[in-house]
C-alpha cells in the first residue's frame, strides 16, 4: 500500500501547524506518511520544513516530508488535507477589530462572527472554495480538516461547492467539558454527554456521570449559582441561568455572538472587562499582534523542541488514525446539516457528534434542539449564510446585510452606519477581496425629515387609524 499523503495547508502558520504535525509523528499508526507542507510564501514554509524534517531525523521515523509553494501540486494524490489559513493575517485582523470599534463594536476575539468573522469570511471562503475545486479533481477520495475560522461560515461554504468529505474541527467541546468536569466534580472521562448546535454555539444537551448514570446538570446549575463559580463563567453561567443549557465557547467569543454582553459600557464592566477572564476588547487581536512583532526577531521553531511527547487536545491526529487503522474515535465536529439537526437550516453548519472510521465521516442526527437554543443559534446561522452568499457571488449587499443582522453589531448600530462601516472595511480590505473588485456598496443617501415635513396624505392603516384616533381623544 502506498504511505498515505497527509497535506498541511497554511503551513506557515508556525505554532498550529508545529503542534498538528508532532501530534501526527507522535501516531505510531501514522509515522509512515508523507507530510507535505503548503505554504504561500517560502520563508516560513522552510523554517517549517527545516524543524519537521529534524524532528524526523532525531526521531529516526520513516516519515517521508515534502514542501511547496504549489497547491494543485501539494494535493495531487493526497489523503488528508488539513488547512489552517488565515488570509490577509494580522493586518487585514487589525482592520477587522480597529475599524468597526469606531463605530461602537466592541469586539473581544473578531474571528467568527461579527464584522471581524463577516470579513474573514469574505477573505477566506473564495481561497477555500478554489482549494475544494481541486480537490474534487486531483484527490476526490480524500478527506478534507479545516482548522480556520470563521468555522461556522467557512463549512457552510465548503457544504455548496466541495464533492470531497469535510469536517471542520474546534477544540471547544473538549475544553469545556473540562471544566464542567471541575464543576461537578466528577473526572472528565467519567462524564457522558451530549453536546450539538454550531460551532462556538454548542449546548451540552445531556451530561451524566457514566458511573451511576446521574444526571449531573442539577449540580451544575447549583454550582453556576455560587458566586466562586459564577465568577468564572458570568457570559455562559448567565446564559444557562435563563435558557437552561450550559454551551461551548467562554466570555470573549460568547459575549460577542449574543446582544446582552458587549452593547454597552455598563454591560462590558458587569460581564467582560475583568483582566483574567478574557472578555477584554481586542484581546485576541492584541494577543495575535503581539506574537507576530515577538516572532520577527525570534525564531519559534528554533527554541522547539524536536523530542515526540504526548499529543494534544486537537482532533487532527485521531481522526486520521481511525480512518488509517479503523479503530472508530467520536469526536464533534462541524459538517453540512443533512438533517441532523432538524430546527436549523439544511444546508447550514452545525456541530454534531460524527464517529469515524476507514470508511470515513458518520455523523450523528440529534433532531430538534430545544427551541430557545435554536433560536440563539439561529441568529448566528442567519449571518453566516449571508456571508457565504457575499463572498461566493462579490455581492457586496450581502456582506452589509450580514454584518447589519449581526447580533452584536445591530445593538450598537443603525443600518446606515452598518453600510458606512461595511464600505469603509471593503476598501481597506480590497487587496484581500477579489471578488468585489469593480463593485461597490452604494451609497444611500440621507433623507431630511424635520418636525415640519408634512406626510404625504394617504389611507392609514385601520389599526393606525384606531391608535391616531385615541391619541386625538386622550387630547
Amino acid at each position: 500500500m502506498p504511505r498515505p499523503k497527509i497535506v498541511m495547508i497554511g503551513a506557515g502558520s508556525l505554532i498550529f501547524c508545529k503542534t498538528l504535525t508532532m501530534d501526527i509523528l507522535a501516531t505510531a499508526a501514522l509515522q509512515d506518511c508523507e507530510i507535505c507542507l503548503m505554504n504561500r510564501t517560502k520563508p516560513k514554509l522552510d523554517k517549517m520544513e527545516a524543524f519537521v524534517k529534524g524532528v524526523v531525523k532525531e526521531n529516526k521515523l520513516p516519515t517521508k516530508v515534502t514542501a511547496t509553494l504549489d497547491l494543485r501540486k501539494a494535493l495531487e494524490g493526497a489523503k488528508y488535507v488539513i488547512n489552517m489559513i488565515q488570509v490577509g493575517g494580522v493586518e487585514a485582523f487589525r482592520m477587522d477589530y480597529e475599524i468597526p470599534l469606531r463605530y461602537g463594536v466592541d469586539q473581544c476575539i473578531a474571528d467568527s462572527i461579527g464584522p471581524g468573522g463577516v470579513f474573514r469570511a469574505l477573505r477566506t471562503i473564495p481561497v477555500l472554495a478554489e482549494m475544494a475545486a481541486d480537490m474534487n479533481e486531483l484527490c476526490p477520495e480524500a478527506i478534507l480538516l479545516n482548522y480556520a475560522n470563521p468555522m461556522g461560515a467557512n463549512c457552510a461554504a465548503l457544504g455548496r461547492v466541495a464533492q470531497v468529505q469535510f469536517i471542520g474541527l474546534c477544540h471547544g467541546v473538549q475544553t469545556t467539558l473540562d471544566l464542567i468536569s471541575r464543576y461537578v466534580e466528577v473526572p472528565k472521562e467519567q462524564v457522558d454527554f451530549v453536546c450539538a448546535g454550531i460551532n462556538h454555539m454548542a449546548w451540552f444537551l445531556a451530561l451524566r456521570d457514566k458511573r451511576d448514570g446521574r444526571d449531573l446538570y442539577p449540580l451544575l446549575r447549583t454550582n453556576i449559582e455560587k458566586p466562586e463559580y459564577y465568577v468564572n463563567e458570568k457570559v455562559r453561567g448567565e446564559v444557562m441561568r435563563h435558557f437552561g443549557y450550559f454551551m461551548t465557547e467562554s466570555t470573549g467569543h460568547l459575549s460577542e455572538y449574543v446582544p446582552w454582553f458587549r452593547s454597552s459600557r455598563r454591560a462590558l464592566d458587569l460581564y467582560c472587562d475583568q483582566p483574567g477572564f478574557g472578555g477584554a476588547s481586542g484581546a485576541y487581536y492584541n494577543y495575535c499582534n503581539m506574537l507576530a512583532e515577538k516572532y520577527k526577531t525570534v525564531d519559534y521553531l528554533a527554541t522547539e523542541s524536536k523530542k515526540i511527547g504526548r499529543r494534544s487536545v486537537e482532533y487532527c491526529s485521531y481522526i486520521l488514525e481511525a480512518a488509517e487503522t479503523d479503530h472508530t474515535f467520536r469526536l464533534n465536529g462541524n459538517v453540512r446539516n443533512d438533517g441532523y439537526i432538524t430546527n436549523l437550516p439544511q444546508g447550514c453548519c452545525v456541530e454534531v457528534p460524527v464517529f469515524v472510521d476507514s470508511r470515513g465521516l458518520h455523523p450523528v442526527r440529534i433532531g430538534d434542539l430545544p427551541p430557545q437554543c435554536a433560536a440563539l443559534n439561529q441568529s448566528n446561522v442567519t449571518v453566516q449564510q449571508l456571508a457565504v452568499e457575499a463572498a461566493l457571488t462579490g455581492n457586496p449587499e450581502y456582506a452589509m446585510q450580514a454584518i447589519a443582522l449581526d447580533p452584536l453589531t445591530s445593538t450598537v448600530c443603525t443600518l446606515k452606519d452598518a453600510r458606512d462601516m461595511t464600505r469603509e472595511m471593503l476598501e481597506a480590505q480590497k487587496q484581500w477581496l477579489p471578488q468585489f473588485a469593480g463593485k461597490r456598496l452604494a451609497a444611500k443617501p440621507v433623507i431630511e425629515v424635520s418636525r415640519d415635513t408634512v406626510a404625504v396624505d394617504v389611507p392609514l392603516d385601520p389599526a393606525l387609524a384606531i391608535a391616531h384616533r385615541f391619541q386625538e381623544l386622550a387630547k
